[in-house]
């Protein structure tokens, strides 16, 4: 992966891909997300994201929003446990018109109070529709016991009530402590000259050096396992089994990714998938994952069944998961993994707005953006030792916790 980086005076760090292709990226990676709020502040990383797109002081909403949409363009964004971005897709003639509008929105929007208080109903309802979906909350349920009184452990949507609490000078605040310019990184990928790239950067990115005043990030430490069942108003009974895991710093960060893309990931042919539902019809919806944070990280398994069903297809998983933890696998097993792992990697780069963002990510985590080669190298090097090391560390049976939803009789 070839790319030029740029430090911008205030601290911004910007990333360019250079790629022969029409169509473009850009995005904001602030390093900021739901595990900086306070309690009280539960859901204000989100509101804002949605609040920024509500007026700058130099364009009303239907401005922003059309200013990329009308030339074919699209603008999102979202919000994580540790950050929060902001990006745009367009033909390669727009780059300055896409980096001005989302330095606008970035830094000068302006939160009406009016905007407030519509955006407010807005989430609310994306907070009932996530509670109208077992499959969505039971996740987030789980995250929250797992981390439970830990801001890891807080829904990124937070709840009414904080919602319903929110003021325009909270907004402000959170901004002033947390979105500080060297926790920002401007990622780029497109075809572009080094010229015109330092051009437009240096003219929409100056932005006044502003420094952060927020504490640094609590480390998660105090997990305890936990099984519990809950009746819900559902069809299926739904079920979610996990621990914690490695972080993304971890030495075995990349071998729990492998290790999990055998037992549950994306493929039909993972051992969740073809052990419980290709061999006995037990669920439509069964897999594992695997998310990592700075500091820690999340490893579940989620399934929905038939409730008559749901006793055996957790023994079937616990079945997979004893196999990972006592049979050490085949040499072929290992480099058919493998060549999973990488053939899954490559074909994810063909998305290259996930390519943008996830070099604004790895630079503003890990100061370093790895070449394909490298990520390869690093699959490569692991050995049947270390995925069995891993599986009996993650995999126990004593330090999983369960959650499941159960019909109501």
């Amino acid at each position: 992966m070839e790319y030029n980086l740029y430090e911008l005076k205030n601290g911004i760090r910007v990333i360019h891909q250079p790629i022969k292709n029409r169509v473009a990226h850009c995005g904001f990676i602030i390093n900021t997300g739901t595990r900086d709020e306070k309690i009280e502040e539960n859901g204000l990383a989100h509101f804002i994201e949605h609040s920024i797109f509500k007026g700058t002081s130099n364009r009303k909403a239907h401005h922003i929003l059309n200013r990329i949409d009308t030339v074919g363009g699209e603008i999102n964004a979202y919000t994580t446990k540790e950050k929060t971005c902001v990006y745009a897709s367009f033909t390669s003639e727009y780059f300055e018109r896409a980096t001005e509008l989302l330095s606008d929105i970035i830094f000068n929007s302006t939160y009406p109070e009016k905007e407030i208080k519509k955006e407010k109903d807005v989430i609310i309802d994306e907070i009932y529709s996530y509670q109208d979906n077992p499959f969505e909350q039971i996740y987030d349920d789980f995250e929250e016991l797992v981390f439970k009184n830990h801001p890891l452990g807080m829904n990124i949507l937070g709840t009414v009530d904080t919602v319903n609490s929110f003021k325009r000078d909270d907004i402000i605040k959170f901004i002033e402590r947390n979105h500080a310019t060297n926790k920002i990184i401007f990622s780029i990928v497109g075809d572009f000259t080094e010229k015109k790239v330092k051009t437009i950067i240096n003219k929409y990115l100056n932005q006044p050096l502003k420094t952060s005043s927020s504490k640094a990030r609590i480390p998660f430490k105090d997990y305890t396992v936990f099984n519990q069942e809950l009746e819900k108003e559902n069809y299926q009974a739904h079920c979610m089994i996990g621990n914690v895991a490695y972080s993304s710093k971890d030495k075995n960060n990349t071998g729990f990714i492998l290790l999990n893309n055998i037992l549950g990931g994306p493929a039909m042919n993972s051992r969740l998938n073809m052990g419980i539902r290709e061999k006995y019809g037990f669920t439509y919806n069964i897999e594992s994952s695997y998310t990592s944070y700075t500091d820690s990280g999340l490893f579940s398994i989620y399934l929905g069944t038939d409730t008559k069903h749901l006793n055996k297809s957790i023994d079937l998983v616990h079945k997979e998961l004893k196999n990972l933890r006592t049979k050490k696998l085949s040499s072929s097993q290992l480099q058919k993994a493998k060549q999973q792992l990488i053939g899954q990697i490559t074909l994810s780069e063909e998305s290259k707005v996930n390519v943008m963002l996830g070099m604004g990510k790895s630079l503003l985590f890990f100061n370093k953006v790895d070449s394909l080669e490298t990520v390869y190298a690093k699959i490569n090097k692991l050995t049947t030792e270390n995925i069995l090391e891993i599986a009996n560390e993650v995999f126990d049976k004593d330090k999983l916790s369960s959650l499941i939803y159960k019909p109501v009789k």
